[in-house]
């Protein structure tokens, strides 16, 4: 009989030391979330973030002027960068409970808790001196010139034009010439 509870266990230290790794595993693998992994696809084709059931990706901004930007969705993972532009668009990727997964214009990113950013659209002007115009047409009279890096906050998009205000300064801009926003979005 005390040869049988000896196997017994041994045999529940090994299947306990089993279940411990299968959990860590899942948790390492449920951290390391992409696109395709955790979006969830709607009848009408497009993804969908699984928490919010929002468009996969879609673009946010920065709430606060100083965010940490983190290797995976909790406190626990390490700070990889830190967000200091208040108003910087951003464009969210994924979704984890209460984290986003957010990369910049430059393709880098992150989580971070969903608190810190904001529906408030925003674009960063990627050309330089770029005219904003009265009208959204070529040859519309010039209302300002903003310079590279500029984020400006969006108050309508038709297909081509994005109508923006930074500075005291509303007016036109093309669509082509700005990051934060769709080619194919157009916002009221």
């Amino acid at each position: 009989m005390t040869q049988f509870r000896g196997k017994f266990r041994r045999l529940s230290r090994v299947l306990a030391a089993s279940l411990g790794l299968c959990a860590l595993l899942t948790t390492a693998q449920a951290q390391d979330i992409d696109l395709p992994a955790n979006a969830v696809i709607a009848p009408d084709g497009t993804a969908r973030g699984p928490e919010t059931n929002l468009p996969l990706p879609r673009f946010v901004s920065l709430k606060a002027s100083e965010a940490n930007i983190r290797r995976g969705p909790s406190l626990s993972h390490r700070i990889d960068w830190i967000f200091t532009r208040r108003d910087m668009p951003l464009q969210i990727v994924a979704e984890y409970g209460h984290w986003r997964r957010v990369i910049d214009r430059e393709g880098i990113g992150g989580w971070v808790h969903y608190s810190l950013l904001s529906g408030v659209r925003t674009v960063i002007v990627d050309q330089d001196l770029l005219q904003i115009l009265a009208r959204p047409e070529t040859g519309a009279t010039v209302v300002a010139q903003l310079e590279a890096g500029v984020i400006a906050r969006i108050d309508e998009c038709t297909i081509d034009w994005c109508e923006i205000s930074a500075g005291g300064y509303d007016g036109w801009a093309p669509k082509a010439a700005l990051w934060g926003v769709s080619a194919d979005e157009i916002l009221d």
